[in-house]
């Protein structure tokens, strides 16, 4: 198409907090963004509905919580965010993972439980892991993410050069999660010592079954810090997210202390692969947010606005992208489960030496094989 960048009007995304200012009200961006965070954000969305057919196929077992409504969210952060910037979320960290340096194999292999997986076959879906790109989870435990992101934002605060802006620290939880007990504690340290830390809730309007004016007095979540700042965002706009997310990274990089981000988004699956999602809500409310509020629907039609692609090229584009998966998925599938050796000691005990000398002393018991019906 003709433009090679266009500037698009964000009024009304943001609502603040104790801050004297604001993310722009505007945001410029070329052709090749728009379109790759909507290549990221149409694979994410492809990956979890694959993740919806094998777990109903019986090919991915246990937890499976899925995405897909929220990838704005964590496509906008990741826009906004350096390398270098430390990153945990929840259980619902399929889409985080393949953002922070993951590919759909390494998903879908992590959720076969094989080692071809990110985390070796051994944590699933709710534990993926990624230090190389600084992604540190995955967390199985409601709001137990957040004091490791504190001590994330604790080592970026240490390992700062004096004078420079700070590396960020994120953590990401739900609204469900949102009046755990150790995230008080955390916005209190973060506070006091003016770390680089973002509280940041995808609020996607329930905790597992119950909506958030059921199980929250306070649903303003981005005014919970009480004097700590805080940001609300439209969390299913691309470009909210991101200006917002720069926003926020320059404020907590720069030595003002914490703030509180709330995503304003949804999902569409339930809770889990074991919740329908329809008996505390209903289906119209479900299809009414995909008619009028889809993430990637919105990027489309942004695409198509700026003339930076017509209706057919992204047809082309979400055809090669399902191809894509596909055959991801293929490759994922042809890896195969940890065996006893080399891989149940791997990442688990070293005498000192790095994770070059996985192994295991000695004094720790095996079980008797030849004697085990159940090997």
């Amino acid at each position: 198409m003709s433009s090679d960048s266009a500037t698009f009007d964000l009024t009304g995304s943001f609502e603040t907090y104790n801050l004297e200012s604001s993310p722009s009200d505007t945001i410029t961006m070329s052709k090749s963004e728009l379109l790759s965070h909507f290549e990221l954000m149409y694979t994410m969305r492809r990956m979890e509905i694959t993740c919806d057919n094998e777990y109903k196929a019986r090919n991915i077992r246990g937890f499976c919580h899925l995405y897909d409504g929220q990838e704005a969210v964590a496509t906008g952060i990741n826009a906004a965010f350096d390398p270098e910037d430390s990153w945990i979320t929840s259980y619902r960290c399929h889409c985080t993972a393949l953002a922070r340096g993951g590919s759909v194999s390494s998903v879908l292999g992590e959720l076969f439980g094989n080692v071809g997986g990110q985390t070796k076959g051994k944590g699933g879906s709710m534990h993926f892991y990624n230090k190389a790109h600084n992604f540190f989870g995955g967390q199985g435990i409601v709001g137990a993410q957040v004091p490791v992101g504190l001590g994330l934002a604790f080592a970026n605060h240490y390992n700062a050069t004096p004078g420079k802006p700070m590396q960020v620290a994120i953590a990401c939880y739900g609204d469900g999660a949102a009046n755990q007990g150790q995230i008080w504690e955390s916005a209190n340290m973060a506070s006091l010592w003016k770390l680089p830390m973002i509280f940041c809730i995808e609020n996607n309007h329930y905790g597992m079954g119950t909506s958030m004016d059921r199980h929250s007095s306070h649903s303003d979540y981005y005014k919970m810090g009480n004097h700590i700042p805080g940001l609300r965002v439209d969390g299913m706009n691309i470009l909210a997210v991101k200006e917002g997310m720069r926003f926020v990274k320059d404020y907590v990089g720069g030595g003002n202390g914490p703030m509180y981000v709330e995503m304003m988004t949804y999902r569409y699956h339930g809770h889990s692969m074991s919740d329908p999602g329809t008996t505390y809500r209903n289906r119209e409310e479900i299809a009414l947010t995909r008619s009028t509020r889809d993430p990637l629907e919105f990027v489309k039609r942004t695409l198509i606005e700026a003339n930076f692609a017509d209706a057919e090229e992204i047809k082309e584009i979400e055809k090669r992208i399902r191809k894509e998966v596909a055959d991801e998925v293929k490759v994922a599938k042809a890896s195969s489960p940890p065996t006893i050796e080399p891989h149940l000691f791997e990442y688990v005990y070293t005498s000192g030496g790095g994770k070059e000398q996985n192994e295991f002393p000695p004094h720790i018991r095996m079980p008797d094989f030849a004697k085990s019906k159940f090997y």
